[in-house]
């Protein structure tokens, strides 16, 4: 998988997916309507200012509360091309995976505007703005399969498809 690199979000621990996509706004398939209410439950203006490519930097616990789909389908169609948190909540975490959102365990030190370069194949997060390098367990290569294809089910289909 080639680097992700982006803009950095900074977001405090237990972001739960009521903030991610608040319950108000599930009433619809529209990925639109679902990208432009993208983390109001934090920061009511984040889906207009928020750039395509641009990375979430969190703290402990991200993604807890229901284990709602919607939330990392939200955050990618927004344009969140990643998400480091120092822990996410066990469903969210698959659920993002399964959508093809990275998501990243890892203690970093950046601030919001810093811009980080990822390489979930070498286990490296490099804060370009600083300078500093954060060793990640790299990922192994059918997870980074499954992010390449755009999540699970688009994985499924070309293994399938290949026979």
């Amino acid at each position: 998988m080639e680097k992700i690199e982006g803009k950095v979000w900074k977001f405090r621990d237990c972001i739960d997916t009521d903030v991610i996509i608040p319950g108000r706004y599930l009433r619809t398939f529209s990925l639109d309507d679902l990208a432009s209410h993208v983390m109001a439950g934090e920061d009511p203006k984040f889906a207009e200012k928020v750039q395509e490519g641009d990375l979430i930097v969190a703290g402990w616990n991200f993604g807890c509360g229901s284990s709602r789909e919607q939330a990392p389908v939200a955050l990618k169609h927004a344009g969140v091309s990643a998400i480091v948190a120092k822990s996410f909540a066990r469903i969210f975490y698959r659920n993002a995976i399964n959508v093809g959102l990275p998501v990243i365990i890892a203690d970093v030190e950046a601030e919001k505007d810093d811009v980080l370069r990822i390489s979930l194949e070498e286990g490296i997060i490099k804060n370009v703005t600083t300078g500093k390098t954060f060793q990640i367990r790299p990922f192994k290569k059918f997870m980074q399969g499954i992010l390449e294809d755009g999540g699970l089910v688009k994985h499924y289909l070309k293994i399938k498809e290949k026979g």
